[in-house]
């Protein structure tokens, strides 16, 4: 890489908050900064791991919520309207990440802005409004206890209508340990907590509008790069075809075959009725028109009508989590659970999953509850419950390992590092399960997102039930993905794009010459401060592991008599990490990867 900096990136600012006193203050982006960890992701894990103290309860006042882009954030880069948010999570007590489309990272970037970094606690509700270069912190009583919708649009009222609103529902008020940051009323940064962090600091919302023009190093040279990046989305089938038309749930019906869709709280890996609640159905009966965050050409997501509304999704994940995983078929039903789930600002996938396992401790007689797999009666109620902490919500508030250990029966919980599973029964993925029990924020899909090679055959299909070769296929994703989420781009672009893509419009945009192999040692860089933070917070090998379910074979379906085979990849993932048996990361390791430098 160069040693100077050149575009607008290098002018962007980190906009500091104290809601304790109500300060405000700008400083500028440290090159040393951006050239070791970009922005995003990488910004926001370096910015805590520097400035929280070991073990701090994240929702002290004291923790840290950071709003971060990146580097190619809005410009013409396909899908660089995204945005992240880090802080130490309280549901996983790990460092934690989610991240969230829309249009409200390109106006954060647009307003001069590379993170805001929140801290402290106001005594009384407040909002956040960033109109281009003027800040301010006003009273948010007047939208404290309203759902995402009704706070969204009085805020755009009070504001302008032409800004972009993220903020929590009575979830994240209430400090629900599955509460998420609603923007667009439909996209969330939904998982870990992110939301209740947010609400601890009585923070209602972040409002920005910004309208300054992103000025790039070579835009000749980037016009052409994102022309060919356009043309590969194009190609792809997965980015041109079947996303655009289904959304995200066009996956229902290939993971169903595959024997992987989690059925009855991941008791079976095949639901009966995939059809009922497939992409395909929900197209024919309720999609009205695709949405598109900001600059993205491929369109995934769903708009849909219930009644005489219209509301966004459900995306595959939130779809499986309030349907199969409990059993239910009713499309409709699940999709006014989504929307309810949204406007209360509420992570659906922790919320399905924590259900499932609470109808699946009721079946087992562990639990006296009305909850039964298949039935929906008294569930959306539920959902209210659990964003306003009342009864047996309250529990289900705490996440499904909480509420599973409760009841005597922690291996009913589906979840890695205390973050429920996502839509993928394990057991029919090799790669995929190590890279769940790897993952530095708990149970994740995206962090090494290997369904695609593994059952999509994106960018190229490989054995799923193979272990040879595994690790070193996760280690690459992991640092693949750590790099985009810093850049910060969508997932799917990696259907389409190779490493030096991504490389050639980062250098397009800053003037920072980074190749392919550079932008991967960024990653592994994330990936490895990542894990010295949760070192730090006591987690070591234990925690790297997959509820007992995975190591028993599915009875029936397409992946049948599988097991994960997680013993056998692990050791040779640490090895290949450079990390020791209890997966600490060796002094070596460390020094290659310039984390003693930065």
């Amino acid at each position: 890489m160069s040693k100077s900096l050149s575009g607008k990136y290098a002018d962007a600012a980190i906009l500091h908050v104290s809601l304790t006193d109500r300060s405000i203050r700008r400083e500028p982006l440290s090159p040393g900064l951006f050239k070791g960890y970009l922005g995003g992701r990488g910004l926001g894990v370096r910015t805590l791991y520097d400035r929280l103290e070991p073990h701090l309860d994240p929702m002290s006042p004291s923790n840290l919520l950071i709003f971060a882009v990146g580097p190619v954030t809005a410009t013409s880069v396909p899908t660089a309207g995204r945005f992240a948010v880090i802080t130490k999570s309280p549901l996983t007590g790990t460092v934690f990440d989610s991240h969230a489309g829309g249009s409200f990272g390109a106006h954060l970037r647009r307003a001069g802005y590379a993170a805001i970094v929140l801290e402290g606690r106001s005594t009384s509700p407040v909002y956040l409004w960033i109109n281009d270069d003027r800040t301010e912190i006003r009273d948010g009583s007047g939208v404290w206890g309203k759902d995402t919708s009704v706070t969204t649009s009085q805020l755009l009222q009070e504001t302008d209508s032409q800004a972009e609103v993220a903020c929590i529902g009575p979830a994240g008020e209430h400090g629900v340990k599955l509460a998420a940051i609603i923007t667009d009323r439909h996209r969330a940064a939904g998982r870990g907590g992110v939301g209740a962090v947010m609400g601890s600091k009585n923070l209602k919302a972040v409002v920005v509008r910004g309208t300054t023009k992103v000025a790039v190093s070579d835009e000749e040279g980037l016009n052409k790069t994102v022309e060919r990046a356009r043309r590969l989305i194009k190609k792809n089938q997965v980015t041109d075809k079947s996303l655009p038309i289904y959304g995200t749930p066009v996956l229902v019906s290939l993971i169903n075959e595959h024997g992987m869709l989690p059925t009855f709280n991941f008791q079976e890996g095949t639901f009966n009725d995939a059809e009922g609640v497939s992409g395909e159905k929900l197209l024919e009966r309720f999609s009205v028109r695709q949405y598109h965050c900001f600059g993205c050409p491929i369109g995934c997501g769903r708009i849909s009508r219930l009644g005489g509304e219209e509301v966004g999704g459900p995306e595959y994940e939130s779809l499986w989590a309030l349907g199969p995983e409990c059993g239910i078929n009713d499309l409709e039903w699940i999709i006014t659970a989504n929307n309810r789930c949204n406007l209360m600002g509420l992570d659906t996938i922790s919320v399905g999953s924590t259900v499932g396992c609470a109808m699946e401790l009721t079946q087992k007689g562990k639990l006296d509850s009305s909850l039964r797999f298949g039935e929906t009666e008294g569930v959306l109620e539920l959902i209210d419950d659990i964003a306003f902490r009342k009864g047996l919500g309250a529990e289900l508030g705490e996440g499904s390992r909480a509420f599973a250990s409760n009841h005597g029966s922690p291996e009913l919980a589906m979840q890695v590092k205390a973050l429920e599973l996502p839509a993928y029964d394990l057991r029919g993925v090799q790669g995929h399960a190590l890279g769940s029990a790897t993952s530095n924020r708990g149970g994740c899909h995206l962090r090494s997102y290997l369904i695609g090679p593994e059952v999509m055959g994106a960018p190229v299909l490989v054995d799923r039930d193979r272990t040879e070769g595994k690790p070193e296929l996760v280690i690459l994703f992991q640092n693949l993905s750590a790099a985009m989420d810093s850049m910060v781009l969508c997932r799917f672009t990696s259907f389409a794009w190779s490493i030096d893509d991504y490389a050639e419009m980062l250098t397009n945009c800053t003037g920072v010459r980074i190749s392919g192999p550079s932008l991967l040692v960024i990653g592994e860089r994330i990936w490895n401060l990542e894990r010295l933070f949760n070192n730090r917070e006591g987690f070591t090998s234990r925690d790297d592991q997959l509820p007992p379910r995975f190591f028993k074979p599915l009875p029936e379906g397409g992946s049948r008599n599988r097991v994960v085979h997680l013993e056998e990849m692990l050791p040779k993932y640490y090895a290949l990490r450079g990390w020791d048996k209890e997966g600490r990361p060796t002094k070596e390791r460390l020094k290659r990867v310039g984390i003693d430098k930065t």
